[in-house]
């Protein structure tokens, strides 16, 4: 496997990318996402994996828990399908990795979310961009509250507002009956993931209410609390838990222009836009 050899040729984190946005790079604060090696066609069985390295190019090893892991990758087509949550194992040299097969070909978006041990506390959400070889069949994304897995009803209430917290629920249901048998996942009954179509910038999003305890069943509702950056098109991805298996929902939303300063379209976003390889981007969760 050649991500340790990529990780250690990498330079460390410059001054310049230091004070990039948060999230937004593949490099945030005294991190870096070294390059992300997977298989390079689709339908082909391999490794994918990575490493994190400090601000002296060294591996990083100890992580702190968050949400009953040590490290999220989430994984996203930049067209918002084949979306993954996943957890892999590190290594002792401090190399992330996990058995993997790309499902369809087309440029994908690695976001690795932790928090470092040595830090302060602090989310760090850094991301690379993988191609994938093989015949691509894009799919155009139209908004959608409602979705559909393995027989269960998920239903997205509320609106997304550009500027402004606002409040979503998501409505579990199966053959018309609300569903009350939601497990605990990662610290609560549910997981949100949203980005912003384009360049799949990162939207707040937190959850609401207590933390569930061991054996504690809910439902049909969970709720969150988001913020859009900006005007536009959201892709978001609810993750729920029942009978030991963990599914998850996709849903698309337009947030509506608001009268925040906030809603303006930041320029970190336009240079997204046009980033290369490393992809420059960022992911928001909620668990």
């Amino acid at each position: 496997m050649s991500s340790g050899t990529s990780g250690h040729g990498s330079a460390a984190p410059t001054a310049a990318t230091q004070h990039a946005v948060p999230g937004v790079t593949s490099a945030q604060g005294d991190y870096l996402l070294a390059p992300v090696t997977a298989p390079g066609r689709g339908a082909e069985a391999g490794t994918l994996s990575f490493q994190v390295l400090d601000g002296t190019g060294d591996p990083v090893t100890e992580y702190a828990t968050q949400h009953d892991k040590d490290l999220h990758l989430i994984v996203v087509r930049t067209d918002g399908a084949q979306f993954r949550h996943v957890h892999p194992r590190m290594a002792s040299d401090g190399t992330w990795s996990l058995p993997w097969e790309w499902a369809a070909a087309g440029t994908y978006r690695i976001y690795a979310d932790f928090v470092p041990a040595a830090g302060e506390g602090a989310t760090i959400t850094l991301t690379r961009t993988v191609e994938v070889a093989g015949e691509l069949e894009p799919v155009v994304a139209s908004p959608s509250a409602t979705a559909t897995v393995k027989g269960y009803t998920v239903t997205l209430g509320g609106e997304l507002t550009a500027g402004q917290a606002t409040d979503l629920t998501l409505t579990v249901t199966k053959d018309g009956e609300p569903v009350t048998s939601l497990e605990p996942y990662l610290g609560a009954f549910g997981h949100l993931v949203a980005l912003r179509e384009g360049d799949l910038a990162y939207l707040h999003v937190h959850p609401e209410g207590d933390e569930p305890t061991d054996g504690e069943l809910s439902g049909p509702d969970v709720g969150f609390m988001a913020e859009a950056p900006t005007p536009g098109r959201y892709f978001l991805y609810f993750d729920f838990q029942i009978d030991g298996e963990v599914l998850s929902a996709p849903f698309v939303v337009d947030a509506a222009p608001g009268s925040s300063a906030a809603a303006r379209h930041d320029d970190s976003a336009s240079d997204t836009d046009h980033a290369g390889t490393d992809g420059q981007s960022d992911a928001g969760h909620g668990h």
